[in-house]
């Protein structure tokens, strides 16, 4: 059997996690290169500032193809204020995301080194940066990790309420009326969706905090998952305050946001929908192969317990049961609603990375060979087992022990193993997005517009499906072939932006018209169409 110290020592080593840290960074920040607009929904979302900026619309905005956007307006003015400091849309866009990717992982790495040491510290870390949503999420034009970033704050605050078996403080609930606000302003009351059923769950389990009996020392401890209604009913205020505007104020607000975008998400007709079980094949292929180590330790903990699953639960400690009830009712909660997409499981990702990390770190192996018993968590007390003659306190530290050293060598190994899982992935997605010019459309709009801004040219763009080519062109609207024509034969454009197919329609109705010679040559039909420039 390997020497559990070595296994230890590889797992303390500082260099190992300066290179952890390093990598996640990395993949963090090239995961989506080259960078571009044309999926995943990123123009809707890039459209929101571009149009704060331009028009003056902070409140309710439109898609690239003047439908209302449907989400609310904060991430929108955070990318607008980057854009007034930097001047630059890509950072703008991409960099809030970023930053709350590297925020996440930092908190992770602080509470789990904190409550768990230095080996959870290192497990959080690796599990939260090396698997194939973080790096995905890190730089996407979407709202997706700043959501993730809220809950988890909210999450984390309830989490420390519980391990301190504190009572809430009016500032505690000042705190979370806040971040649940930043939350609804995000996406709306998705939020509850990942905390308020698992929070029942606690409860349910716990029973009612009783203040001064715990303070007294008697009758039930002071768990503290529970803040009392007002932060969760005053946010939620908030939000349809702005729903209510945009009812009142914003033509189709109430069809395309509340009908379609909401109601909709829990109807099969309008929204795609998808089986209950969708996001679980989905969650152990792309959280892999954190998702594979945690489902290991829980089978060899289990099974070291001969199988008593209820006396596993009794000797879990309340903080390692609030981060169970946190990932898998926000998990089980998100598959009952039909409408899915894998990257909206996300925010149970940074939940789970900490419940595998406190797995991992409460197996603390001392150097003479003992096992620390600091906690009474499932995952450390083997103690429920009855008392027999072959099952002395010397045979329970050996199996203490020997089920400590299995899981810290599988957690060695899930280490190089998710090195080259997601390594291997995010090198082979940015390589073949350069091959096979994933951003051919967001270079010739760059083209054209430094074409355009050289020779003075007014443009336009005839409408097309693209949504992203109006933000790579840096327009507000599309305009309709008819008006094209007409515009163009009074000498009002110098320039138009059509795809291939409409500008044969169109070139024989423009007088003195000629193809430019930038152009976006036939792309395969996976990428989109191909566009022409047309000028005098």
């Amino acid at each position: 059997m390997i020497e559990v110290s070595r296994v230890q020592t590889f797992l303390r080593n500082k260099r190992i996690l300066a290179v952890i840290a390093g990598l996640t960074i990395l993949l963090f920040g090239i995961g989506n290169l080259p960078w571009q607009l044309d999926d995943y929904d990123q123009a809707k979302q890039a459209f929101t500032s571009f149009e704060m900026i331009k028009e003056g619309h902070w409140f309710y905005q439109q898609t690239p193809h003047e439908r209302v956007a449907t989400k609310p307006p904060l991430m929108g003015w955070i990318s607008a204020a980057l854009f007034a400091m930097t001047r630059s849309w890509q950072l703008a866009w991409r960099l809030p995301s970023l930053l709350a990717a590297i925020a996440l992982a930092i908190l992770l790495f602080r509470c789990a080194g904190s409550a768990y040491g230095s080996i959870a510290g290192l497990v959080v870390l690796s599990s939260f940066g090396l698997n194939l949503l973080s790096p995905r999420l890190a730089t996407l034009v979407r709202t997706d990790m700043p959501l993730a970033l809220v809950i988890f704050l909210i999450g984390l605050l309830i989490w420390e309420k519980i391990r301190r078996q504190e009572e809430w403080k009016p500032r505690d609930r000042i705190y979370l009326f806040a971040l649940l606000t930043i939350a609804m302003l995000i996406k709306g009351p998705i939020v509850y969706a990942f905390l308020l059923p698992g929070i029942a769950v606690f409860q349910w389990r716990y029973g009612k905090a009783r203040p001064e009996s715990a303070r007294r020392g008697e009758g039930a401890p002071l768990y503290g998952a529970w803040s009392g209604w007002w932060p969760w009913i005053a946010s939620l205020a908030v939000f349809l305050l702005w729903v209510s505007g945009g009812i009142l104020f914003q033509p189709g607000f109430f069809d395309e946001v509340v009908m379609r975008e909401f109601l909709g998400r829990f109807g099969e007709t309008i929204h795609r929908p998808q089986p209950l079980y969708f996001y679980l094949p989905h969650l152990l292929h792309k959280f892999a192969p954190w998702s594979l180590l945690l489902i290991a330790i829980v089978i060899l903990d289990l099974a070291s317990r001969r199988w008593r699953i209820g006396a596993a639960f009794r000797k879990m400690s309340p903080d390692t049961f609030w981060l169970l009830c946190w990932s898998l009712c926000g998990l089980i909660v998100m598959s009952l609603i039909p409408s899915k997409r894998v990257d909206r499981i996300f925010p149970v990702i940074p939940p789970l990375c900490l419940l595998l990390a406190a797995q991992v770190g409460r197996r603390v192996i001392c150097s003479h060979g003992s096992v620390s018993r600091a906690s009474t968590s499932v995952d450390s007390d083997l103690t429920d087992h009855p008392p027999s003659p072959d099952y002395s306190e010397a045979g329970r530290l050996v199996a203490r022990k020997n089920l400590a050293t299995r899981i810290y060598c599988l957690a060695a190994v899930a280490l190089p193993v998710s090195i080259l899982f997601t390594g291997g992935y995010v090198t082979w997605k940015v390589i073949t997005g350069y091959r096979d010019h994933r951003d051919a459309l967001a270079i010739f709009g760059r083209d054209v517009r430094r074409e355009a801004e050289t020779r003075r040219w007014r443009y336009e763009v005839v409408s097309a499906r693209d949504e992203g080519l109006l933000l790579y062109l840096q327009k507000l609207h599309y305009i309709e072939p008819d008006r094209a024509v007409t515009e163009w034969n009074a000498g009002n454009l110098d320039a138009l932006v059509a795809s291939s197919e409409k500008a044969r329609g169109l070139m024989p109705q423009l007088r003195g018209a000629i193809l430019g010679q930038l152009r976006l040559s036939e792309r395969p039909k996976e990428q989109g169409t191909s566009y022409v420039l047309i000028t005098r």
